[in-house]
This record gives structure tokens, sequence and C-alpha cells, in this order.
């Protein structure tokens, strides 16, 4: 392998090593309800993490602690969670009710 690519590989890997060394993760799943819209928007802690169809088919991972899981879609009332990530993984039911007209 070219020196210029381990050099490339250790430049990026290596500030997320320094910030994950004693850091456990604990991996969450997001179950969605059938009548759930698939393409609805996924939030944790305030940043977005992508429609719930993928984070549903992939899970996240998070350190552990408290952490605050939100999920919004014109039309339907927020779901909105705290949870603690404690080593376990974790598995959401998620079902958001619509906004009557």
């Amino acid at each position: 392998m070219p020196c210029w690519v381990l050099a490339l590989l250790f430049a990026f890997t290596l500030p997320s090593c320094a910030s994950s060394v004693g850091r456990a993760a604990v991996s969450l799943r997001l179950e969605r309800a059938k009548l759930t819209p698939r393409d609805a928007g996924v939030w944790i802690d305030e940043e977005f993490v992508g429609p719930l169809s993928f984070v549903a088919a992939q899970g996240v991972r998070l350190p552990v602690g408290k952490h605050r899981v939100s999920i919004q879609k014109a039309g339907y009332f927020p779901w909105d969670r705290i949870i603690e990530a404690d080593r376990e993984p974790i598995a959401l039911p998620v079902s958001l009710d619509p906004i009557p007209d």
C-alpha cells in the first residue's frame, strides 16, 4: 500500500479514535409502526439523523448516557422520548398519530 494512502487513512482515523477512547456505544433501533410515515425525520439530541425508514433499518450507535430522540413529520403529532443508553441494546416502538383536520 502506498505511503500516501496510509498517511491519509491515519489522518482521518486518528481524530475519531481519540474521541472514542473510553466511550462505550449502545445500539438503538427504532421499530416503525405500519401506518407511521417512512419519511418522518429522526433527531437525536437535536441533531438530524435521517429518515425513519433508514434509522429503523440500520439503527444507530449512541454513547452511554441520556439522549433525546424526536421524530417529526408535518401533519403528525411529534414523538419525543428521553432514553438512557446503558450497555444493553435499545429497541423503541415508534407510532406517529395524525393531527385531526
